[in-house]
């Protein structure tokens, strides 16, 4: 694109910008003034340099395309998080119902955000808070780094406190559920 057609199409913006200033459903449409700045700013750019317009030398164009791809890519990490913590809540609640959520299975870090899907989803059952404190107790699975447990800074405090009181109570967690409870959990 020259100089020139730059300018043309520059006027043609603010032609159709200025014909649809009357029409109430274009009256928070911000696409025509955008496009007039933008042919605004290809103009002038075409005026100084007085080359032809290429948007692969365009570095406002470029910074736009890198930011796109910068967020695309957030958002596909994003999704890849959702899928394997839904995927991991599907594996913990495939443990509960089938009654083998216990200390075999090991903690791994987002644990507790799967919980948390198994809340949302309606598919939750206490049995997980108990194995969740037991291997915070136990500091095993993924509790046995230092930096897990610092996720959980008032259980590190009560720990501290009186450790025993941390194992009592993540026993009482673990077999607070009856029997009963148990096989209606595999049950789901």
């Amino acid at each position: 694109m020259t100089a020139t057609e730059a300018a043309a199409a520059l006027e043609d913006a603010r032609l159709q910008q200025h014909m649809d200033r009357d029409r109430e459903d274009l009256a928070d449409d911000e696409r025509g003034p955008a496009e007039v700045a933008e042919w605004e700013r290809i103009a002038q750019l075409l005026a100084t340099t007085g080359g032809t317009y290429d948007p692969e030398g365009d570095a406002v164009v470029q910074d736009e395309l890198a930011a796109d791809r910068r967020a695309e890519e957030v958002e596909q990490q994003r999704l890849q998080e959702q899928q394997q913590l839904a995927a991991r809540a599907d594996e913990l609640a495939a443990h509960v119902r089938a009654g083998r959520l216990d200390r075999t299975v090991e903690t791994r870090p987002g644990d507790e955000a799967a919980r948390d899907v198994l809340i949302h989803r309606g598919d939750y059952h206490p049995v997980v808070d108990g194995w969740l404190a037991q291997a915070f107790a136990d500091r095993s699975g993924h509790y046995a780094d230092p930096a897990a447990n610092g996720e959980l800074e008032f259980a590190g405090r009560l720990a501290q406190a009186d450790p025993e009181a941390t194992d009592a109570l993540a026993a009482w967690l673990e077999h607070s559920l009856a029997p009963a409870e148990l096989a209606e959990a595999g049950d789901r």
